[in-house]
């Protein structure tokens, strides 16, 4: 078969059964290559960045993800895309078709390009934000496509491949090649003999799971560890609802000091976390407030892990996984349960606020519901739901790219279209990419989608020194209007009290159509963690401004030690870090 057939194969092996994308006229042969491919579904996006956000959320439910773009103008609109891919752990082929090998050897300039011809350009630039890159030539296509998909089986991470036309035409072998991989056996035995001795030994163990556990297939695997050891368990913001909410060990997530002060406790007095997946970043983990580093006691991520500082390669989750839960003792560790999730609410007449919002959904939300939560304030609401079992929620902590969202919304309804997808964006997110409704439509799905107008970047509001600054706001749309412009079968609405948010979610239960919320608040209406959240990060940057601050809000706090001193040149420093950084700021370096 030809370069582009076999490239397709390859990738419907893997579970991929829609591509999205956009035309150009380098690219026409790999769509011919989608389009003759009987279980291949080619899904034309309204651009590439919304492709790619599509591919990413599509990638997010069914395993693996791709795009296919054209050369230069194409592929540079879906980096972004692909970089939050690669932010994140989410599996993303970026597939671009590029002029053909006479044109780029004999460097012409042609369109797409620039005076100084560099058809190599935009190929370095992914190398930055992809696993691997490859670019197609006569001797490598077959060997260099082979290698791609098996990095990108392996880390599941987006890697990017350019096909010239001509090579894209060009015959290969078909020859089989399996791409999967195993745990290397030493590793693997010397890796769970530690962890077991370790878990074993300790007296006050906690697990911790996150995102990388969905990343890399392993939550059958934890689900069976976390019920074997029966050691208290809680998790990251986007680790939410791993783990049964109603489970007798599980702690609730951790949110640092703002909230939950079970889980806090829990994580920052044990003796042995087990963080499985897990992505430490500032909001995923509301700050880097945990007194230890997570590598020091035991992390299993993806292909690696680490026990006691010590790491060991080559090694999969979910067999580090099983081999624990099969050898490792039971602890049935007595815990404190706290209160998960809102209070029932009842709607009246009054305006539609947060307090109001996310209690409601809470109510809404069904097993086997699919949640896409757009960065911003909407995952702090959403991530204290009480979820029912196999909800998946998705949300863009670290990347946090605003509009990611709604093409992300429909690469979910596609992958999984016998599930419900509900979208929770706010307006200012979802005027990047709104265009995608009507991608929606015309292919047939029916998330529920909910955009919160709360009159223009409401984040940002909070984050900056003046909420009323004119850059937060934005041109303001009739939002269930914009729902009716597209063809196809919508129903929508306009809300804008508790009442009618109530009766707009009990008809979208009965409605077989795309159903189309605005839910209207007033502008700095947000859940009180992201508000206590925010209150933090200012006062933490205010004070890093103002040192003199930092020195008298500090002083009671530092404590001198004994300490070892260095002689550096004529200097005299001290080997104690604090009071390194404590006698800067006071002396206004």
């Amino acid at each position: 078969m030809n370069t582009a057939e076999y490239l397709i194969k390859k990738l419907e092996e893997l579970g991929i059964d829609h591509i999205f994308g956009l035309p150009g006229d380098f690219n026409f042969n790999l769509l011919y290559a989608v389009e003759n491919n009987p279980n291949m579904k080619w899904v034309g996006c309204i651009n590439e960045l919304n492709a790619g956000y599509a591919a990413d959320g599509y990638a997010r439910i069914k395993g693996y993800g791709a795009v296919i773009t054209t050369y230069g103008v194409g592929e540079l609109s879906v980096i972004n895309a692909i970089a939050g891919s690669m932010a994140e752990n989410i599996p993303v082929i970026s597939i671009v078709g590029v002029p053909s090998t006479k044109l780029i050897e004999n460097k012409t300039r042609i369109h797409h390009n620039f005076q100084d011809v560099n058809y190599f350009a935009f190929a370095e630039a992914f190398k930055n934000v992809t696993a691997t890159t490859a670019f197609l030539n006569k001797a490598n296509a077959k060997i260099e496509i082979d290698r791609i998909l098996k990095v990108f089986v392996k880390e599941r991470k987006p890697v990017y491949i350019a096909v010239p036309a001509d090579i894209a035409e060009m015959e290969i072998s078909d020859r089989e090649v399996l791409y999967d991989w195993t745990s290397d056996e030493d590793t693997l035995e010397k890796v769970t003999a530690k962890i077991v001795a370790k878990i074993n030994n300790s007296k006050a163990p906690v697990i911790l799971g996150d995102s990388l556990i969905k990343r890399f297939d392993a939550k059958i695997e934890y689900k069976e560890f976390v019920e074997k050891t029966r050691i208290p368990v809680t998790n990251f913001l986007m680790g939410t609802n791993l783990i049964d909410m109603d489970y007798d060990k599980y702690i609730g997530s951790y949110y640092s000091k703002f909230k939950n002060p079970i889980a806090e406790k829990a994580v920052n007095d044990s003796d042995c976390l087990i963080a499985v997946g897990p992505v430490y970043t500032d909001l995923n983990s509301y700050g880097f407030n945990i007194p230890y580093q997570i590598n020091d006691h035991i992390a299993i991520y993806g292909t690696y892990a680490y026990v006691e500082g010590i790491k060991y390669d080559n090694v999969k989750m979910s067999d580090v996984l099983d081999k624990v839960t099969k050898l490792v003792d039971s602890k049935d560790i007595e815990v404190e349960k706290p209160e998960i999730g809102y209070e029932k609410v009842v709607a009246s007449n009054k305006e539609l606020t947060s307090e109001y919002i996310y209690p409601r959904l809470q109510e809404f939300i069904n097993e086997n519901d699919i949640i896409i939560a757009e960065t911003g304030i909407i995952p702090q609401g959403v991530a204290q739901i009480k979820f029912p079992n196999n909800v998946d929620i998705q949300t863009q902590t670290l990347w946090g790219s605003i509009g990611w969202a709604t093409p992300a919304a429909l690469g979910a309804s596609l992958a999984k279209p016998n599930s419900r997808v509900i979208l929770i964006t706010g307006e200012g997110s979802h005027q990047l990419t709104a265009m995608e409704i009507g991608n929606m439509l015309r292919f047939g799905v029916k998330p529920v989608v909910i955009v919160l107008n709360n009159q223009g970047y409401t984040v940002e509001r909070l984050l900056c020194k003046n909420p009323d600054d004119d850059f937060n706001n934005i041109v303001q749309m009739n939002y269930s209007k914009f729902a009716r412009v597209f063809e196809g079968e919508v129903w929508s609405s306009k809300i804008t009290t508790e009442e009618d948010f109530d009766k707009a979610l009990k008809v979208t239960q009965i409605m077989n159509k795309l159903c189309y919320l605005e839910i209207c608040t007033k502008k700095l209406d947000v859940p009180k963690l992201i508000d206590d959240l925010i209150g933090n990060l200012r006062c933490n940057a205010s004070k890093a401004n103002k040192p003199d601050l930092v020195e008298e809000n500090n002083k009671e706090d530092i404590k001198i030690t004994e300490q070892k001193e260095v002689k550096l040149e004529n200097s005299t420093i001290s080997t104690n870090f604090e009071t390194v950084v404590h006698q800067s700021l006071a002396e206004g370096v």
